[in-house]
């Protein structure tokens, strides 16, 4: 169909109104704004400028606009019900890793969602080779719908009713007021604008009392006394912990069933989701550009060694980047596991060998954080417990969790060196039918001051953000 056809405007009609109503049904669902909408209408016109050019053919550039408009949909739905988060603009740079790790995103997905989503793509590229329209003129129009569309977006956020919009971050309230696309347009553009702190100051030598710093950041523990309201699922390895600890209480974290970054981030930075603004969603995406504020950049000037361990890719998250930027001495991946003999992923007790063995092997002072993968899930709700449905494939992998901890704080104790442990979930588990987003996101945390003959130096209990646990552990390194 040539673009000339007195049928283009009503096929673009069409397709504004199929993906305008299909933005509709994102949740959550509220009355949009009228400048939403004009954003939501100029980045249809945008990506249905971008389809002319490449294919030639008004038919196909509907069906793919409608279709990828739809797909956004029903992902950013699926990810609302699993981690109770709207599709955000940080997801998109995850895209890649869609395809490297797909176990950590498609099993989200319902099996007649995941097909959908395939065999609609194949379906897409299909129909863009088949109508493929040779005439250069058609793909030529596209580029100057695409060209326009971009200037007058541009044109758009630069004006008084859309620089009001998404003042702050708050994905929720901006997806409900003003659309899916656009709020992913607005918060790109805030972020965008984000000014970088100014660095802390480096930590002087001879201020630190402590030799040995261990931080553990154990996938998605938390308490299933919490979780599934049983008093007879207490993990005896954290209450012994609480018991004894300098500090422990809630961890206050912000993500749900994912975002292990937000967490990381906060207790090895120190910079609280208020002052990060709309870094927030995914701070490690400009983490580089505030590695001064690390806890290991800071200490390297007072002669510590830190070793950062993980058995799982380390360009996840970019983290091979980034925690080397963020003054990391070592970097220990999956190389240095053998692979496990049962289960996907390496275990929490291979860890604490690991942590153990280069404890013990330190001779300066030295940090050690090791982020845990064992329970990772999914986790089927497969049984009833006396309060509601329970998992007990994450009863049985949050155990090998609370045996780690009990583990390191005799193993540590044994060192008698002055040393400090600190033990945290980073977020909870998502295990649809028992543990869903929309209630309590906090998790355990654990901190322990040992003295030079292997006593726990007793302490209180505060709930505290990621941010303020990184300020307690550097109180207690100091201390």
């Amino acid at each position: 169909m040539h673009p000339s056809d007195h049928g283009i405007a009503l096929e673009l009609g069409i397709m504004l109104a199929a993906s305008l109503l299909a933005d509709r049904l994102v949740r959550p669902r509220g009355w949009r704004s009228l400048a939403g909408y004009g954003l939501q209408i100029l980045l249809l016109l945008a990506l249905a400028g971008a389809m002319l050019a490449l294919s030639g053919s008004v038919i196909v550039t509907m069906l793919i606009s409608v279709g990828l408009a739809t797909a956004l949909v029903l992902i950013s739905n699926t990810k609302m019900a699993v981690l109770g988060e709207p599709l955000l603009f940080s997801d998109l740079v995850l895209v890649g890793a869609v395809f490297r790790h797909p176990q950590f995103y498609l099993l989200a997905l319902k099996r007649w969602q995941l097909a959908a989503l395939v065999l609609g793509g194949i379906g897409l590229l299909a129909l863009m080779a088949w109508r493929f329209v040779p005439d250069p003129l058609p793909h030529l129009i596209g580029l100057a719908g695409l060209a326009l569309a971009l200037l007058l977006l541009r044109i758009c956020l630069a004006l008084p009713p859309w620089r009001r919009l998404a003042p702050r971050p708050d994905a929720l309230a901006d997806v409900a007021a003003h659309g899916l696309t656009a709020t992913v347009l607005l918060h790109w553009q805030r972020w965008r604008s984000t000014a970088d702190p100014a660095a802390p100051p480096a930590i002087a030598a001879g201020s630190t009392t402590a030799e040995l710093v261990v931080v553990v950041q154990c996938e998605s523990f938390a308490d299933p006394v919490e979780l599934f309201a049983d008093q007879g699922l207490a993990l005896p390895g954290l209450a012994a912990a609480r018991q004894a600890a300098t500090l422990h209480g809630r961890l206050l974290v912000s993500g749900f069933g994912a975002y292990t970054m937000r967490t990381e981030y906060g207790v090895l930075f120190g910079r609280d989701e208020d002052a990060l603004g709309f870094r927030r969603f995914d701070p490690y995406l400009t983490a580089t550009r505030e590695a001064g504020h690390a806890l290991p950049a800071r200490l390297t000037p007072a002669g510590w060694h830190s070793l950062f361990l993980h058995p799982h890719d380390l360009r996840f998250y970019a983290r091979d980047r980034i925690l080397a930027a963020a003054g990391f001495a070592e970097l220990v991946g999956p190389e240095a596991f053998a692979p496990p003999a049962v289960g996907r992923y390496v275990s929490d007790a291979a860890i604490a060998d690991m942590i153990m063995a280069r404890a013990q092997a330190a001779r300066g002072p030295s940090l050690i954080h090791a982020v845990t993968i064992e329970n990772h899930g999914p986790w089927p709700a497969d049984r009833a417990g006396a309060h509601g449905r329970q998992s007990s494939a994450y009863l049985a992998l949050v155990a090998r969790g609370d045996a780690m901890l009990a583990r390191l704080m005799a193993g540590i104790a044994a060192l008698r060196r002055p040393a400090v442990l600190l033990f945290y979930g980073d977020h909870r588990p998502s295990i649809p039918g028992a543990v869903t987003p929309g209630g309590d996101r906090h998790t355990p945390y654990v901190l322990l001051r040992f003295d030079a003959d292997g006593a726990i130096v007793p302490g209180n209990q505060r709930d505290l953000t990621p941010a303020q646990l990184h300020h307690a552990l550097l109180a207690a390194i100091m201390a």
